[in-house]
């Protein structure tokens, strides 16, 4: 029987408790913290979790990198997209005639060089350009709606504004090396 500086004793306490004596006993007289409160498994084992969770991320890591794995993802997948894109949209330009195709190639390499965040897509079977999944500009072959001359056009996501009015799309029968400087600097301006 060991005495308590609370007055009770170990032989008290399983008797409050409503616990046996030998159970009591198996703590050994040393392991309570007071008579009512007998040290127990799972108060041994909760620094042990409290340890445990200082070496874990928190919530807030936790979803910060959840979201970086998205976002990973997302990445891989709009660069893989963009390379899709940018051969179907070769791939078009080459089933063109000639003459269209000297037009496209050049519109591609514009764009491509001035609004390199743009995706390369096909739109309606035309080389066109997006940006989060909008078309932004496009190119239509001469042979395509059987016209007198090819088209470069913006779309409304293009930030083009001036005024109340403003051009949208270009006809064109060739390129100089003016018309090429104007191509790029509209480009530069739809995507800014």
């Amino acid at each position: 029987m060991v005495d308590r500086t609370d007055g009770a004793t170990s032989e008290e306490a399983p008797a409050a408790l409503g616990t046996s004596a030998a159970a009591w006993q198996h703590l050994g007289s040393d392991q309570y913290r007071d008579w009512s409160h007998p040290v127990t498994r799972n108060d041994a084992m909760s620094d042990t979790k409290t340890s445990a969770k200082r070496t874990t991320f928190s919530d807030e890591e936790k979803s910060a990198m959840k979201e970086r794995a998205k976002e990973l993802k997302a990445e891989a997948r709009a660069n893989k997209d963009k390379a899709e894109g940018e051969s179907d949209v070769l791939a078009k330009i080459a089933e063109m005639p000639q003459s269209d195709q000297v037009l496209a190639k050049r519109i591609h390499a514009i764009v491509k060089e001035n609004a390199p965040d743009l995706t390369p897509r096909t739109w309606y079977g035309m080389p066109a350009y997006a940006r989060d999944g909008k078309i932004v500009c496009f190119f239509t072959s001469a042979d395509k709606f059987k016209s007198r001359y090819a088209t470069f056009g913006f779309n409304e996501d293009a930030n083009l504004d001036e005024g109340n009015m403003w051009p949208t799309s270009f006809a064109l029968t060739k390129l100089t090396a003016a018309d090429e400087a104007k191509i790029a600097k509209l480009v530069k301006k739809a995507v800014s």
